[in-house]
């Protein structure tokens, strides 16, 4: 049994990359880039109406992830703006390791069921490389098929590697999954806007859609 429950429609996890390619004034601008698209008025309000929950996780190398920002209750704007602040002041837990995406997804699947029941179950995944330890972020497909978790991605393109490719090929998983391309970190505070903002209001797009 979840040890947290409230009606939820979207449960959604961010798993933020903190390996060692990523140094700390890129590290800054994810957590400030999060909070601002957080306050955004449409993923704010699609968070309300979705009595959505939300939570953070940091990961770097093989067995170095931490849900870092607890599953956090969205009821209102005001939560909303607490979840901003709470994500901004986070202190980063690791600097110089690899990249296991694998595992980051495994934790994020775990944090499911220490968090609310919800309709939608969604990880919004980001990083600047491709997965280098532990294991194989497509061999965790099945279990978040077993989920029902849909995995979205935001690739932070740094060295012309084609890591969007990767993702597609290799990370996103689920109905409607997508990729989302930042060109470098300078990028990513507009990129993770526009990918919450379809993926907190992909629901309501759907019923509006008639798809």
């Amino acid at each position: 049994m979840p040890s947290v429950v409230w009606p939820c429609e979207l449960a959604l996890v961010l798993a933020v990359d903190v390996s060692g390619s990523v140094d700390q004034d890129e590290y800054r601008v994810q957590m400030d880039g999060l909070a601002f698209a957080l306050r955004d008025s449409i993923v704010a309000d699609a968070l309300v109406d979705q009595k959505a929950a939300v939570t953070l996780i940091q990961w770097s190398g093989s067995s170095r992830q931490e849900q870092t920002v607890p599953w956090t209750r969205i009821a209102s704007l005001g939560d909303v703006d607490a979840l901003a602040r709470a994500i901004a002041d986070d202190p980063r837990k690791w600097r110089n390791y690899s990249t296991a995406i694998g595992e980051a997804l495994g934790l994020s699947i775990n944090s499911f069921a220490k968090g609310p029941e919800c309709g939608r179950r969604v990880i919004d995944v980001s990083g600047d490389g491709v997965s280098n330890e532990g294991v194989e972020p497509h061999d965790m497909r099945a279990a978040l098929r077993d989920g029902g978790v849909v995995v979205n991605a935001l690739a932070i393109e740094t060295d012309g590697a084609d890591l969007t490719a990767y993702f597609y090929e290799n990370v996103i998983e689920g109905e409607g999954a997508f990729v989302i391309t930042a060109n470098g970190f300078e990028d990513y505070p507009a990129q993770i806007k526009r990918k919450l903002q379809r993926e907190t209001t992909k629901k309501l797009s759907m019923l509006t859609s008639g798809e």
